[in-house]
């Protein structure tokens, strides 16, 4: 990782975009992202050496349309108020330089699957206050299925209202822990 400076970075909220995309009514797509994140980023002296935690606020989404953003807080989807939390450990590391693959565990509605972040690493940087920051952009997809998010709606056209695939695209930036 001679790219990335070693050490342990806190993930700066207010400067990181979690979001989603998933296909609705087989036609267009809706696009949410959560409003609350956190975690830690230990970059080793080697890939294997690295470690990425993040939690995410699962009550925190944004959609953009308030109704639907309480759809997904219930029951039907991920339960925020008895599952509140999303949260990716990672396990291993592939690759080097500034594209990698991150692998981990993410659990989504209580249920945990590996899954592979394809990871950029965007630059390190003294910003103009003095502060010393680190950025990445990964992203994967997933199944609903396989997390038990299953609520769905029968179209009279055929297919359901809410695609299967989920596209989770990360833009983050952390900075040195204190």
């Amino acid at each position: 990782m001679a790219t990335i400076p070693a050490g342990t970075y806190v993930i700066d909220g207010s400067h990181t975009d979690v979001a989603f995309t998933v296909r609705h009514a087989g036609i267009s797509k809706v696009r949410g992202k959560f409003e609350k994140v956190e975690g830690t980023i230990t970059v080793g002296e080697t890939f294997a050496d690295s470690v990425a935690n993040v939690t995410i606020d699962a009550s925190s989404v944004n959609t953009g349309d308030a109704n639907r953003d309480g759809h997904l807080r219930s029951a039907d989807f991920w339960d925020a108020e008895s599952k509140p939390t999303w949260t990716f450990a990672s396990t291993g590391v592939e690759g080097d330089g500034d594209e990698f693959v991150l692998n981990g565990e993410l659990t989504i509605n209580g249920v945990t699957k590996p899954v592979a972040l394809d990871v950029e690493f965007n630059g390190s940087v003294v910003d103009a206050f003095g502060y010393p920051r680190i950025g990445f952009s990964a992203s994967t997809e997933i199944s609903r299925k396989e997390f038990d998010l299953t609520w769905n709606a029968a179209m009279e056209t055929g297919g359901f209202l809410v695609g299967d695939k989920v596209k989770i695209l990360l833009e983050i930036e952390a900075n040195p822990q204190a």
